[in-house]
This record gives C-alpha cells, structure tokens and sequence, in this order.
C-alpha cells in the first residue's frame, strides 16, 4: 500500500492552504481561492495574476466600488460582492481586535488606524474615540458623513457618548477628502469649542486628528489648542 505525495508547487492553491497554510499563500493564490473559478480565456490562477497586475498594490482593492470591481475582466457581480464582503470582515475583524487589545499611547498609533479605515473616504466622517482610564477604547462611534460641501458637528452630540459610556477622555478624528491634513479656520474653533465643554464636564480632549490620504495632523502635537 503507497500513496504519491505531490510536490507543494504543484498543488492548487486550496490543497496547498490545507498543506501549509493560509500564511504560506502567495498574493494570486490567495485571491484565485476567493474568485474560485476563472473565466473560458484563463484558468482562476492566470486571471488572478492579471488582475493584481492591474493594481498599483492590494490596498487599492479597497478604494474600488463594486462597478470598478465588476469593469475588471473576469470578475462579475457576485465576485465583486464577495470581495468587497471579505475586505469589509477583514477591516472588521481588525479593527475589533485593535479596540480590544490596544491601550491608547500616542497620537501616531491612532492616526495610523483611522488613515487605514477613512484615510481615502471620498465624503468627510466625523468618528470619536471614547476612552476609559487606562485609555482602552470603551467605543468608536462615528457621528457624522458629510459632503466635502458641507460638515456637521455639535459638541452635545459627543458628549452626549461619552456621559453614557462614562468615558473619562476623548478623541475627535475627521478625515479631508481632498488628502491634505492642514486645519481650516473652522477645525480650529471647533477644537477650542470642544475642548472648553470637555472642561466643564470633567473630561479630557486627548487630541483632534485630521486625517489625510497618508498623513495627518494632531492638535496636540502641532498646536497649543490642548
């Protein structure tokens, strides 16, 4: 009794998963196991080669819409639903693990968090972080989508969360659709506004981020606002 035992390389990409891993799989395997089949032209490997070939890089996968999706050939309506579905988990799942894991400790950390999650949103979103003494995130809550016309906040609103979390400091993060981070007229006061009701209710404004496409601005570290 003998059985053949086929040479990794050779195996298809889920075998291989099965084999050796998820951690193991190049970029196209890994994309081919989510297409599942390839098209009449191109067997699942070669279309998922030459579709990455199209990208600049994988974060690009997650600045597509579903019609961006479907123009590249190959993948029609229910694969791009399936992989704007997986890179929605995936973005989930990490941010999850973040909020339970991660304790505040520096304005960069959280700037590097948010840049991934609304660093490229094309309408402005307004997010606060709510904090609990050892600067463990109690909830992320965003509280506003705007246009790049038009933006909506009102210190109430987020100290509104903070009273029914019995958060004792706070963050404010909002992105700039147009990528640059330089605060306007009317970031500066609202951050004053902000920061003197904070004052009267006993908490702490940590810091305002404005988040751009890959960079991002901290009242804290760059003004003398908080």
């Amino acid at each position: 009794m003998y059985h053949i035992t086929m040479p990794s390389d050779r195996l298809q990409p889920r075998e291989r998963l099965m084999q050796l891993g998820a951690e193991q799989l190049s970029n196209q395997e890994l994309l081919a196991i989510l297409l599942r089949t390839g098209t009449k032209k191109e067997p699942v490997l070669a279309l998922s080669q030459s579709i990455l070939a199209q990208l600049g890089s994988l974060a690009d996968f997650q600045d597509l819409s579903l019609q961006e999706l479907q123009a590249i050939p190959g993948i029609g309506l229910a694969k791009s639903t399936e992989i704007k579905a997986m890179l929605e988990l995936a973005k989930r799942i990490q941010a999850a693990d973040y909020n339970r894991s991660e304790q505040i400790m520096g304005s960069q950390q959280v700037a590097r968090k948010m840049m991934s999650e609304i660093g490229r949103k094309k309408q402005e979103h307004l997010i606060v972080l709510y904090l609990d003494t050892q600067n463990r995130i109690m909830e992320q809550r965003t509280l506003f989508i705007g246009t790049v016309r038009r933006s909506v906040a009102e210190p109430r609103e987020i100290l509104h969360y903070a009273c029914k979390n019995m958060a004792t400091s706070l963050i404010l993060v909002h992105n700039h659709p147009s990528g640059t981070v330089s605060p306007s007229e009317n970031d500066l006061l609202f951050t004053e506004k902000l920061k003197r009701s904070c004052d009267d209710m006993g908490l702490v404004l940590l810091d305002h981020l404005i988040i751009g496409h890959r960079d991002y601005y901290s009242f804290r570290e760059e003004s003398d606002v908080l």
